[in-house]
């Protein structure tokens, strides 16, 4: 599709749930549009790379945004610092104020913030005032900027979702404290991309702020009752008097893939009602009609079957491991290695599809009863154990979060690296790399790397030597026997086609 214009749309956190959702829709609208992230080769493995300009930049430093806003006429900010540790709050603040400067100096003519909804008459937790001070802290440049405010976003993948899913589906009996009877008005992932969509078309919208929600008004302990009645399951709510939201975020780490440092300011804000009070958007924007929350039920659920995910909450750079910028790994002093290596009468194509559909509900082939005891005493010390799965049980891209790692790197047809995102004293990666060998076979090679943090990261290593030794041997054995059988699988199939009249 031609370009509307030659105007570039800037959007920021794309490698985030939100924008990686919103790219798509602005891209089937014909805008020309810029990422900025803060390193391009996350983005890779996304649709729409080949389609939009990409460029490195932190809302963080100051330094690197002029460029990023050259040539820029509106600017989506969609940034969040949740995951990045306990100081999100004045990280928030300081990314808005830079972002906004940086688009009054360029000449932005607006922003479009995507905030949350709440009753700020109850005293907001510091995770919703970080919410709407960041739309302050944008809108005090001068650049005219529309905010959506939003509560609970209902959408495969999704934060809030995948806390409600993952309680329910998990838990018959549900102990719930009194945060679980505040009322929300939830809202689907796709009414939201609507309006953040439409915004760039309805100049009315300039320098306003909406309040966004579904067609519905539920509690928290109905949105659970709601999404079992859909997937056909029986829970029971039982109410408690007392449990503090510190309680509620361990439980919320135990029961879900979200860990207890996510889920403890998402749980503070729960006291505070999310309901639209004021109907702007229904007039300024009278074309989008917002589903209830069943519906939206449905229509993430649907996706999720079907495998149809494009983005997760964990899809987001910062994590349990912090902020951490891929690395070039070498033999240099102080890394340990443990590399094997294999022969295998397979493709090389053949042998990378195996290693990369590991994980998820496939497990890792070998005792995976102790990847799985592994996952668990991470999940207990507060890190993000191996119920996060994977996007995709079939595709890997980089960024994409696979149990309690993350793909650093990935090569179609050649290498996977993954970074791990368990507790650990020090730096680990796992990394694949397949290479032609003699007589239509590949050579599988398989690299676990350690960079120890002190003393107590050496003792971890050989602590734990003997159990990886037999993990890892017998890892790299099943890829072997599993890529076989695919390749005498396809060379059956090839057969048959040839055979057949």
């Amino acid at each position: 599709m031609q370009a509307k214009n030659n105007n570039i749309i800037l959007i920021t956190g794309t490698t985030g749930y939100i924008g990686g959702r919103l790219v798509p829709r602005l891209l089937e609208s014909g805008y020309k549009l810029r990422c900025m992230v803060r390193d391009p080769a996350r983005l890779q493995g996304r649709p729409w790379f080949n389609n939009v300009e990409t460029i490195a930049g932190d809302v963080l430093k100051p330094e690197t945004l002029a460029s990023v806003m050259e040539g820029v006429s509106t600017a989506y900010y969609l940034v969040h610092s949740l995951a990045g540790g306990s100081d999100f709050h004045q990280r928030d603040m300081t990314a808005a104020a830079n972002f906004g400067s940086a688009a009054k100096k360029a000449g932005v003519k607006r922003i479009i913030f995507l905030g949350g909804l709440a009753d700020t008459t109850a005293g907001l937790s510091e995770h919703l005032l970080s919410r709407q001070e960041s739309g302050e802290a944008l809108r005090s440049a001068g650049v005219p900027v529309t905010e959506f405010r939003a509560g609970v976003i209902v959408g495969s993948g999704s934060l809030s979702f995948e806390m409600i899913r993952y309680l329910t589906e998990r838990v018959p009996v549900l102990i719930c404290p009194r945060w679980v009877f505040t009322r929300t008005q939830p809202i689907g992932i796709r009414d939201v991309l609507e309006y953040l969509t439409a915004a760039l078309d309805v100049p009315e919208s300039i320098g306003r702020t909406f309040e966004i929600g579904g067609s519905e008004i539920v509690s928290y302990g109905e949105m659970m009752t709601i999404y079992a009645q859909v997937r056909g399951l029986k829970r029971y709510l039982v109410p408690v008097p007392v449990l503090t939201p510190y309680l509620s975020s361990l439980w919320v780490n135990f029961v879900t893939p979200i860990p207890a440092s996510i889920a403890r300011p998402l749980i503070q804000g729960l006291r505070n009602e999310s309901i639209v009070h004021d109907n702007s958007a229904a007039k300024v924007f009278p074309k989008i009609k917002p589903a209830g929350y069943r519906v939206a039920v449905e229509r993430a659920l649907a996706r999720l079957q079907a495998s149809n995910v494009e983005t997760a909450w964990s899809d987001a750079l910062s994590t349990s491991a912090g902020d951490v910028p891929p690395i070039i790994l070498t033999s240099n002093e102080g890394m340990i290695m443990e590399h094997r290596q294999r022969i295998i009468a397979a493709q090389p194509d053949e042998v990378y599809d195996t290693f990369t559909r590991l994980g998820g509900k496939r497990g890792w082939l070998y005792m995976n009863f102790a990847w799985e005891v592994r996952g668990l005493i991470d999940r207990l010390s507060g890190g993000v154990g191996l119920r996060r799965g994977r996007r995709d049980p079939e595709k890997l891209r980089i960024g994409d979060a696979l149990d309690f790692w993350r793909v650093e790197s990935a090569e179609p047809g050649k290498m996977l690296r993954l970074r791990a995102e368990m507790k650990v004293p020090g730096k680990a990666w796992l990394q694949f790399q397949v290479l032609p060998h003699e007589e239509d076979k590949t050579l599988l090679s398989q690299t676990a790397f350690f960079a120890p943090k002190g003393l107590s990261g050496w003792f971890y290593w050989y602590a734990l030597y003997p159990i990886h030794g037999l993990l890892f041997s017998g890892l790299i054995k099943k890829i072997a026997e599993g890529a076989v059988d695919t390749h005498r699988k396809n060379k059956g199939d090839d057969f048959n086609k040839k055979s057949s009249p």
